[in-house]
């Protein structure tokens, strides 16, 4: 009882000081909570058999994905303590969190659609589903307006209209999309493409591919910096991280990171950028003013992703 009193009152401390990373271990059924202040893991939770898609509720609920139960799992953030289990079929695995908080989305891979799911009281109202065969991740546009959703077997992204919860569009991109995020300003989105290790600028005020930019090999994740200037592809296949000027959409930087390194997530200071090193069991932290690695963290086995909160 005293340990867990500690380690909440480590935690509830933290939190006014710096955000918690948290990473998914897929192989240890946990999640690996890091305070970005030190970059040393604080805690360890239970998160079901395989975690995954995992995002961080503005009130402090951490909603994550598990494969084998067909459900999000949800825990308390301050202590880990397991909230709830959402039911959703069928092998749900990106998870995604609405710019306001109010809704998260979970991308259901088997039955081909997005669950909507009440953020605060935790309860399924819709699902939408989608044209894309096995749909990977969902990301809502910074307006909250339309969700993207890459569909790995389509090689499309699927956008949906969040007040309508109907599919509006399909733009087709390169083999087996995977990762994507928006930039601040709503007007470019960045879709990590792993077969054609390339990443895909999608003008979003047209619905159109504005740029293909060669990537690493197997590119995956993607994290846009805060103020809009950076975008961040993970290269599965490399062990790298490829840094692209949002303004030119060239790659201006390089960075080797651990080995098959999938999602990832930065500080909203925009310092630091935590990588999953799904083989290595770590996370990488790269400092993003020098583009340059400065510590390495042990989490559990098989990392999937990190989400800051």
């Amino acid at each position: 009882m005293r340990t867990s009193i500690l380690i909440l009152g480590l935690l509830c401390g933290a939190v006014q000081a710096a955000p918690f990373a948290y990473v998914p271990n897929e192989k240890s059924g946990s999640l690996s909570v890091i305070d970005t202040a030190t970059d040393t893991v604080v805690a360890t939770y239970k998160a079901g058999s395989r975690p995954r898609g995992t995002v961080v509720t503005p009130g402090g609920r951490i909603y994550v994905s598990d494969e084998p139960a067909g459900a999000l799992q949800v825990l308390d953030a301050a202590g880990g303590a397991q909230i709830a289990t959402i039911d959703l079929g069928e092998s749900p695995e990106g998870v995604g969190l609405s710019p306001d908080g109010r809704w998260v989305v979970a991308a259901v891979e088997l039955s081909n659609s997005v669950a909507f799911i009440d953020a605060q009281s935790g309860k399924k109202v819709a699902s939408v589903k989608t044209r894309g065969k096995n749909p990977e991740h969902a990301v809502f546009s910074p307006d909250a307006r339309l969700l993207f959703v890459s569909a790995e077997e389509a090689d499309s992204v699927d956008v949906v209209d969040v007040a309508a919860r109907a599919e509006v569009a399909t733009i087709k991109v390169g083999n087996r999309p995977r990762g994507m995020g928006f930039l601040p300003d709503g007007s470019k989105a960045y879709v990590a493409c792993e077969l054609a290790d390339k990443v895909y600028a999608i003008d979003v005020a047209n619905l159109q591919v504005a740029a293909v930019i060669p990537a690493g090999k197997r590119a995956n994740g993607v994290a846009i910096a805060p103020d809009g200037k950076r975008a961040y592809v993970s290269n599965g296949g490399d062990g790298t991280v490829s840094v692209i000027d949002t303004s030119t959409d060239q790659v201006v930087a390089t960075i080797p990171v651990g080995k098959r390194p999938w999602n990832m997530a930065i500080t909203p200071d925009g310092r630091k950028l935590y990588v999953a090193n799904g083989r290595s069991n770590s996370v990488s932290v790269i400092e993003t003013a020098n583009a340059r690695v400065i510590g390495e963290i042990s989490v559990g086995d098989l990392p999937w992703g990190v989400a800051i909160r």
